[in-house]
């Protein structure tokens, strides 16, 4: 059984290894792709179908039925934002479906504010050798497929 990953936002996906921040760039909380936004105010979407497990201003986890569980992290450091410019749609324990809009945010703020925007999309608790069809440089809209993720 193979999970489509949806992009979470609209901008340019690139490799883990173009990620400012080592935990993510070396791929230590697992797998994935990340996607440099587009620079404007704009929805952040479940990349899955399934129930919102963490939820941060900056961050957020959704697990599917069946356990997969994907990271979407919007910005490098961006915690030390404490909310500010970020706006939940949902909450902790919300069933969502992939493209539902979890989170608005201003990536151009973001940045104005002295933090990388780039947004990593993981696959927790997996290995590499089950992704594929890996997007790596290409542009996409938010929902469009990062990857495939075998299950």
């Amino acid at each position: 059984m193979s999970l489509r990953v949806g992009s979470p936002v609209t901008g340019r996906a690139v490799a883990l290894s173009a990620v400012p921040d080592p935990v993510f760039s070396q791929a230590m909380v697992g797998p994935g792709v990340a996607v440099e936004p587009v620079r404007s105010r704009s929805d952040v979407v479940s990349p899955v179908d399934g129930t919102v497990v963490t939820l941060h201003p900056h961050a957020f986890v959704v697990a599917t039925g069946d356990g997969a569980a994907v990271l979407v992290h919007l910005g490098i450091d961006t915690v030390k934002r404490k909310g500010e410019g970020f706006e939940l749609h949902v909450v902790k324990g919300e069933e969502v479906r992939a493209g539902q809009r979890i989170v608005t945010w201003d990536p151009a703020e973001v940045e104005a504010a002295g933090f990388a925007p780039i947004c990593p999309v993981i696959a927790l608790d997996a290995s590499a050798d089950v992704l594929a069809d890996v997007a790596v440089d290409v542009d996409v809209a938010a929902n469009d497929a990062l990857f495939d993720w075998s299950r």
